[in-house]
């Protein structure tokens, strides 16, 4: 034993020379350290603790299994945040703030940005350096973009529900105080879009060392065999967080955004109007996110028995010359050394298919995961709080089950790097299958006065104005739909003709409306009793159960591809590019897939949109009412262009493979020409 750490031919000078291949146990090094050209201390399999301070009762954490429970928790609070709280809160940031879906959609990708851009300089630096202390800082930084992403509520002021402004059809006498356009009426709300944006960007800083140097640290510290099922338990449990995040998040979104609701202000959540908590969770995961910097900060930069794990492996890496041409020049040492590490990995066609494959599934999965709650919202009528709850309940398990299974099989079946590759092939097929949910589990737009039919007759279609309400003087900036007896929506009950209303235990019904037609369905008495009441009309869709279990399955073979091309990116690379591997892939995966994904699927979603919020200075705000068939085709038609673009990179990914050959000597041309790429 050493003064600096052990004695262990997986952390020695690789061997010399290009007439011969090293032996598999010593000319390769850990993937958690990178050997030192000469002589010097070996990395650390140290005890848990704080320098001189290593209470026993640690010890008991200090292997893989106490690591796996520490990053599997900062992985769910990673995923509560980023993918739960900000996706559940996407529809009430875009009401209370007044952006559109594309706008949201640029806060949505703004993690991906700063992920994208550190990517390769984390990973590429921090594959030799202290890896847990670099989660400590990971935790750090997302704690801190959590605490961020709440401060608009807090100097936003109150939210203004709305002023004492009588919703039924008035004399044309009447004069509303806030009828024109004035400099109060034009707000400055949109510009905490860029507070939104960097709180997102500090959130992607944190959870670069999470997803490139803590998966990597999991492969170091367990048998190959174990790798999936570890990887796949840490990817399961990040999913987990989206879950609890959208469950927790639905929950806030029912109090009311000030949490006390303004005296003398009738408001429930029935109201379009209505805004719930939306950032109590980011202020609570603040405070959660950061009691995990000390788990970390304990950890030494390498388990107990690291070393002989590492001795143990033989390589899978693809048969180009690449992992001998990384050994003998110890590629990884310095910066200088960084562009030839990088066309080293940009030239293995193995990794780039795998890159681009899971890219391209990256693009739907992010679009899905933000917009899926506003799609069951509009589609299938439901309550922005329902909606995010069911979404997330559906969702984010059957993500969390597919990666659980594909790590158990995989584990199980003790696959090459080949056979995982065709087992994702085979999963991406399924999910292309089922995706044909959307062909027919939509559901068509409930009649909308103005927007989809006339009113009885009168005036015409995508304008709200009509004889019958022509003298009422109607605000189209007060959103407040009513459902009329005949079975048709109204923009607000001054659009409907609505000239009274009454409260029927405590239910407010509206009378003396001239735009309402008669029922269309005789019910005897109470067709008398009113003529309309607040709210959309419940739709007549009934298929929402059908379309759910079909996601579900889906999504479930989706994701059964995530953990086994992870598994297939670290066999295919040279064992001490394995954390740098993973920083490109997620430099791809963000700039092809999670970047474009939210903001092509905002796009989408805004082209189906028929009425748009727009206010007395005639700028427009977020949209009330989409096409829902538009919708349902537009994201079927971008979900299987990206699964077919998928399978076909998976294949390439199988025909370019080739297994090592660690008998075979290199030829003498190959060495000499890895000689001259690394000398010029």
């Amino acid at each position: 034993m050493k003064s600096g750490g052990i004695e262990n031919p997986a952390f020695e000078t690789p061997c010399s020379g290009l007439g011969r291949r090293c032996h598999a146990g010593s000319a390769r090094e850990g993937a958690g350290a990178v050997a030192p050209a000469g002589p010097g201390p070996n990395p650390e399999e140290g005890p848990c603790g704080w320098g001189p301070c290593t209470p026993r009762a640690l010890q008991l954490c200090n292997n893989s299994e106490g690591y796996l429970a520490a990053y599997s928790l900062l992985a769910m609070f990673q995923g509560i945040v980023v993918n739960g709280l900000i996706n559940i809160s996407i529809s009430t940031i875009e009401k209370r703030y007044e952006l559109n879906s594309s706008l949201t959609g640029l806060i949505s990708a703004s993690y991906d940005i700063a992920f994208c851009v550190l990517s390769l300089f984390v990973s590429y630096f921090g594959e030799r350096g202290h890896k847990p202390r670099w989660l400590a800082f990971s935790a750090f930084m997302l704690g801190l973009g959590s605490l961020v992403y709440s401060l608009p509520h807090f100097s936003s002021g109150k939210y203004q529900y709305g002023g004492k402004i009588e919703d039924t059809c008035q004399t044309a006498e009447t004069i509303f105080a806030n009828a024109t356009c004035s400099a109060s009426t034009n707000s400055s709300l949109h510009k905490y879009l860029y507070v939104f944006i960097l709180g997102q960007l500090l959130l992607g800083v944190g959870g670069t060392p999470l997803y490139t140097l803590g998966t990597a640290f999991i492969d170091d510290s367990v048998p190959k065999h174990k790798a999936s099922l570890y990887i796949g338990i840490g990817y399961a449990m990040s999913l987990l967080g989206p879950a609890i995040g959208y469950v927790l998040g639905g929950q806030l979104l029912k109090v009311y955004i000030d949490t006390q609701i303004p005296k003398r202000t009738k408001v429930d959540q029935d109201d379009p109007r209505w805004l719930g908590a939306w950032w109590i969770g980011f202020l609570a995961c603040f405070f959660a996110i950061w009691l995990l910097i000390i788990p970390f900060s304990c950890f030494p930069r390498h388990l107990p028995g690291t070393a002989k794990i590492q001795a143990e492996k033989i390589s899978e890496t693809h048969d180009d010359g690449s992992q001998v041409l990384v050994q003998i020049n110890n590629i990884g040492q310095s910066f200088k050394d960084f562009p030839m590490a990088l066309l080293i990995l940009l030239r293995n066609p193995v990794l780039m298919s795998l890159i681009i494959a899971s890219s391209s599934e990256a693009l739907v999965a992010t679009g899905f995961a933000t917009f899926l709650p506003k799609f069951i919202e509009n589609q299938f009528g439901k309550s922005s709080s329902f909606s995010a709850t069911l979404g997330g309940l559906v969702l984010i398990p059957a993500a969390a089950l597919g990666q659980i299974i594909s790590g158990i099989l995989i584990s199980k079946c003790k696959m090459d790097c080949k056979g995982i590759i065709k087992f994702t092939i085979r999963t991406y097929s399924v999910a292309l299958i089922l995706n044909t949910v959307f062909l027919f589990a939509k559901c068509g737009n409930e009649p909308f006065a103005g927007v989809s039919e006339t009113y009885n007759g009168t005036g015409t279609l995508h304008n709200l104005t009509a004889p019958c309400n022509a003298n009422c003087r109607c605000l189209r900036s007060m959103y407040y739909p009513i459902c009329g007896r005949d079975e048709v929506q109204y923009f607000s009950p001054c659009f409907a003709g609505c000239a009274s209303y009454r409260f029927n235990n405590i239910k407010k019904t509206y009378h003396n409306c001239s735009c309402i037609g008669k029922p269309k369905r005789e019910n005897g008495l109470e067709d008398f009793l009113y003529e309309a009441v607040p709210g959309k009309c419940p739709t007549q869709c009934k298929i929402l159960p059908l379309f759910l279990t079909f996601f579900f399955f889906a999504v479930v073979f989706t994701f059964m591809a995530t953990t086994p091309t992870t598994v297939a990116i670290l066999r295919c690379v040279p064992d001490k590019q394995r954390s740098f591997a993973l920083g490109v892939q997620l430099v791809f995966l963000r700039l092809l897939g999670t970047i474009p994904g939210p903001i092509l699927f905002g796009i989408a979603i805004d082209s189906s949109c028929t009425l748009w919020d727009i206010n007395e200075c005639e700028t427009r705000g977020a949209c009330w009412v989409y096409d829902n068939e538009r919708m349902a085709y537009l994201l079927m038609g971008i979900s299987a262009a990206c699964k077919i673009i998928t399978i076909i990179f998976a294949f390439m990914a199988v025909y370019f493979y080739k297994p090592p050959q660690l008998t075979k000597a290199l030829p003498r041309k190959t060495s000499e020409k890895i000689s001259a790429i690394h000398k010029k």
